[in-house]
């Protein structure tokens, strides 16, 4: 047989695992690692090349683990990879006011000495996190990796689920989960549609160093077109998500490095000394998208792909990894049972059990956006009390800091820090 006929076979073979996923991005090599290390084959598919993912330089980006997330992680192995490059969030404090105008007098102030269980939770790059998943999982024999590739059709039957990339390749399992964000290909192709809206605000991201130290204290200012949040990184660096109005974000974003200190400088100001830019600066437009199914037929949906919301209480990746969590630990125990981990029962099991609370956080989310983002002067003051209403009462505070590690409401195991 000639070579080129050799690779066409090979080509149209299916690949079985048990479970397929689709996305590379965090949320999806989370759940390859805890249905892996419960006895699970798992196959991710991922578009971008392994070598991209991998190797990123610095670029500004990172995220706000909560405490229940750092737990899945260290669950799952992946915690002990990042941990030196983990900024601990040790205090939030909120404030509400004008830029260049500081802040107002009632403010929120939440300390991780509230609670016993530790830091509220870490700030950590995207280029270590990434990469940490990415070892981890060439490490696990159970899983398989596909980078490069794109989903080009998926068809379900009786008995499982199958995926043509776009080389001509199939790849076959039973259950199917979609991590591919927003504009999720997966959910598009299940035909499970989307609803939600447009806040007509723009995040501007970016890191900044300080000459000062930041003692491991968030802040989130809020203004009248939206928040600036400044999120403590490792050494005199801070993490930055800045919400304007859509036009004005996009002047902004266009501007010279040095314009565009000169306009964050008062929405920043001076308490961390001189600041300067460092690595790249990004854009994202903001919006609530929630999938009207988080499952379909032998399908399930997992983070963005399922519930994308405003990050104004830097919940993204912490929602995911809920689901993450939950879904991980449904399909294992069904798996365990002898039930067809694909099957409507066994994955209403993990919409029943995210539904809600994503519902709730969406609604919380957009709730405090539009209530901040506005400068009418009876929300103003309304807000300014019940900023200081909070602030005075330890045991409403308390709650707060709670909610902020991710220790409320009813937990998966690996969030909890026990095995599956």
């Amino acid at each position: 047989m000639d070579n080129p006929e050799r690779a066409r076979i090979l080509r149209v073979m299916t690949q079985a695992s048990d479970i397929l996923i689709v996305g590379g991005g965090l949320n999806g090599p989370a759940l390859a690692l805890a249905l892996a290390q419960a006895g699970s084959t798992v196959t991710v598919v991922d578009a971008l090349a392994q070598k991209v993912r991998k190797n990123a330089a610095f670029d500004g980006r990172a995220y706000a683990l909560a405490l229940a997330s750092q737990r899945l992680l260290q669950s799952t192995g992946v915690w002990d990879r990042v941990s030196d490059h983990a900024q601990p969030m040790l205090e939030i404090k909120v404030t509400d006011g004008h830029a260049g105008m500081g802040p107002s007098p009632f403010f929120m102030h939440f300390d991780h000495a509230e609670i016993e269980e530790g830091p509220m939770g870490f700030m950590v790059e995207d280029r270590h996190l990434r990469r940490a998943f990415l070892d981890a999982m060439a490490e696990d024999s159970r899983i398989t990796e596909i980078s490069g590739r794109t989903v080009v059709a998926q068809d379900t039957a009786p008995t499982g689920v199958s995926l043509t990339l776009d080389d001509g390749s199939v790849i076959s399992g039973s259950a199917l989960v979609g991590c591919d964000g927003r504009r999720s290909g997966t959910a598009q192709r299940a035909g499970i549609r989307r609803s939600g809206w447009d806040y007509g605000q723009t995040a501007l991201v970016c890191a900044i160093e300080h000459d000062l130290p930041h003692h491991g204290i968030a802040h989130q200012f809020f203004m009248p077109p939206g928040p600036l949040a400044i999120l403590p990184l490792t050494g005199n660096r801070s993490s930055i998500v800045w919400s304007e109005r859509t036009e004005t974000a996009r002047r902004i974003a266009a501007m010279s490095e040095a314009d565009y200190l000169q306009v964050l400088r008062p929405r920043f100001g001076d308490f961390l000394g001189d600041i300067r830019l460092q690595g790249d600066r990004f854009t994202y437009p903001l919006n609530l998208t929630i999938a009207n199914s988080f499952i379909g037929e032998r399908l399930a949906l997992v983070g963005d792909a399922a519930h994308g919301m405003h990050p104004i209480a830097g919940q993204g990746l912490n929602a995911g990894l809920r689901d993450v969590g939950a879904l991980a630990e449904v399909l294992t125990l069904a798996g365990r049972r002898g039930e067809d981990i694909g099957s409507p029962l066994v994955l209403e099991r993990y919409q029943e059990w995210r539904r809600f609370d994503t519902a709730a956080l969406a609604m919380a989310t957009d709730v405090f956006n539009k209530l901040f983002s506005n400068d009418n002067p009876l929300l103003r003051l309304g807000r300014d009390i019940g900023m200081g209403v909070v602030g005075a009462l330890p045991g409403l505070r308390r709650g707060f800091v709670r909610e902020a590690a991710g220790l409320t409401g009813d937990l998966p195991k690996l969030l909890q820090g026990r095995a599956i």
